[in-house]
């Protein structure tokens, strides 16, 4: 019987009836965060019905050819505010748990997170650097200037996961434990230099500094939605085809390698999509914690360790996870918001502290 690790039958159930109940894993998941998405349109300082909801987006999605019963006011709401939030919440959180899923199996490490490879560290130097104005470049007016901060965030934080992945290679080949303790070594460098920056730092950059390191989507438009986009539908879409890689990965390096994987390969793509992921959420979002950890051990806990399965439903609770916590962000103190990393460490630490206890108690039988 083939192990369940690598995805394969658990002992003691029945596979008609383990196959039924993952069935309907994906149409459930879905399901809850179209409902989900449609409360997160209707909710906020300005409460608007469902049918309001419905006939603003039916206007705007025919392109006028629905009839506009709504108020401009809450057209503008729903459209132009409500909506692109609701759609980054979904891709910030679909990313995160994706990358957390693919780097725990890729490391065959359930702690593994995508800060690991360097790439929230790298997106805080780039983010001070532009927040302090020693990376403001001159001649950037209008949206451009905007959009300052999160460009060199992102721009950190695919150089230092280069940094990390370059580091790593071994006489051509990565080496997980290498690369592991180079994300650990980088991270606590990018550490330094985000503390020395901040020292030279006045404070107002202080200020939006911190602001930024809470994670917030409050300054979401339709801009940033087509500029993530790409960077988040596409590796997603991609990682999926790695599926077997990774549950081979699960039996170790050399098995998957002897089964006929190019595990070389398969960890560069791997890492790169992952970093191109988390690096644009980083970058617009700031850092949103423990959805990329948590998210992975809740769908092993319930549907199992099968990367089949694993990938598109941590993908999908993921992006319910951050809508959830995004609509308790900007409603539990309206029409003020509590910033959304804020929100994802309270749900998820406890949790996590429930994953140590419920791992001692395994062990200690």
């Amino acid at each position: 019987m083939p192990l369940s690790e690598a995805g394969g039958m658990e002992k003691g159930r029945n596979p008609q009836n383990s196959r039924a109940r993952k069935g309907w894993m994906i149409p459930l998941l879905s399901g809850c965060l179209l409902i989900l998405g449609l409360i997160s349109l209707m909710l906020g300082p300005l409460v608007t019905e469902p049918g309001a909801v419905l006939a603003v987006l039916g206007n705007r999605l025919s392109f006028g050819h629905w009839p506009e019963v709504v108020d401009s006011r809450v057209a503008a709401a729903v459209w132009e505010i409500r909506l692109p939030r609701v759609l980054v919440a979904m891709g910030v959180g679909a990313a995160l748990a994706t990358a957390g899923a693919c780097l725990q199996g890729l490391f065959r490490n359930p702690l593994a997170d995508p800060g690991l490879i360097g790439v929230s560290s790298g997106g805080a130097i780039g983010s001070i650097l532009a927040i302090s104005s020693l990376g403001w470049l001159p001649g950037m007016t209008g949206w451009l200037a905007a959009l300052q901060v999160p460009l060199w965030a992102m721009l950190g934080a695919m150089l230092t996961t280069f940094i990390v992945y370059r580091i790593a290679r071994i006489a051509g080949k990565t080496h997980i434990s290498t690369l592991l303790l180079a994300g650990i070594a980088v991270n606590a460098l990018a550490g330094a230099i985000v503390g020395a920056v901040l020292y030279l730092s006045d404070n107002d950059a202080l200020r939006r500094f911190t602001f930024w390191t809470l994670g917030s989507l409050h300054t979401t438009t339709w801009k940033s939605v087509a500029m993530m986009a790409p960077f988040i539908v596409v590796p997603i879409l991609i990682l999926p085809r790695y599926r077997n890689a990774l549950n081979a990965f699960l039996l170790g390096e050399a098995e998957a390698y002897h089964l006929g994987f190019n595990t070389q390969w398969v960890k560069r793509i791997v890492v790169g999509l992952c970093a191109i992921m988390v690096g644009v959420t980083v970058a617009f979002c700031g850092l949103i914690g423990f959805v990329g950890l948590v998210v992975p051990h809740v769908v092993r806990m319930i549907w199992g360790p099968d990367f089949r399965r694993l990938i598109p439903a941590s993908a999908f609770l993921g992006a319910f996870l951050v809508l959830a916590a995004d609509l308790v962000a900007r409603t539990v103190n309206a029409p003020a918001e509590i910033p959304i990393g804020v929100v994802t460490s309270l749900m998820g630490a406890p949790f996590f502290l429930y994953l140590i206890n419920r791992r001692k108690r395994q062990l200690s039988v």
